[in-house]
């Protein structure tokens, strides 16, 4: 299990220098991603559309949404079926994994054009040209780097945790 971490740097040459810290840490760099205003060098990884994005939050939110909509239109079709149609216990999940998908799709969709919520608390800075390190640390690492932060880079912001980060981007 990982934490998403994130950290305020004053500048890309103290991204640089932070970027080299984590992966003599031990991070590995898929873990690490970086945003700023200004475009970064290329050996530093870049945050990617689905950190940019609302789109994770948006596609869960809408499953929920769509399999409980779902769900409540499937007990409707069992409670009154249609004349002539003799309905099933299987046409309940049928209908509750169809809203699901079409609630995920559909809200992932527009949350894609939507930038993430919980990268707001950086936005001036990141105007301002300081550089936003966004980093998954196992859960036993997360005190250790955030001392490590602290002891080696003192003009650094932290920005907090982030309890819950998706398991696959």
């Amino acid at each position: 299990m990982r934490r998403r971490l994130y950290f305020m740097l004053p500048t890309i040459p103290a991204a640089r220098a932070m970027l080299d810290e984590l992966l003599l840490a031990r991070i590995e760099e898929r873990y690490i991603h970086f945003l700023a205003k200004d475009s970064l060098p290329n050996d530093m990884p870049e945050a990617n559309f689905f950190q940019k994005t609302d789109l994770i939050h948006g596609m869960e939110l809408g499953m929920v949404v769509g399999a409980a909509t779902g769900l409540l239109a499937g007990s409707l079709l069992l409670i009154f079926p249609p004349e002539g149609l003799e309905m099933r216990t299987i046409a309940l999940l049928v209908a509750a994994f169809g809203g699901a998908v079409f609630g995920s799709w559909v809200s992932g969709m527009a949350a894609a054009a939507i930038p993430n919520s919980r990268l707001k608390a950086f936005e001036k800075e990141i105007e301002a040209g300081q550089v936003l390190l966004i980093v998954d640390v196992p859960l036993g690492k997360v005190k250790q780097t955030e001392e490590m932060m602290a002891s080696r880079h003192p003009g650094f912001r932290y920005g907090g945790v982030e309890p819950h980060i998706p398991a696959f981007p």
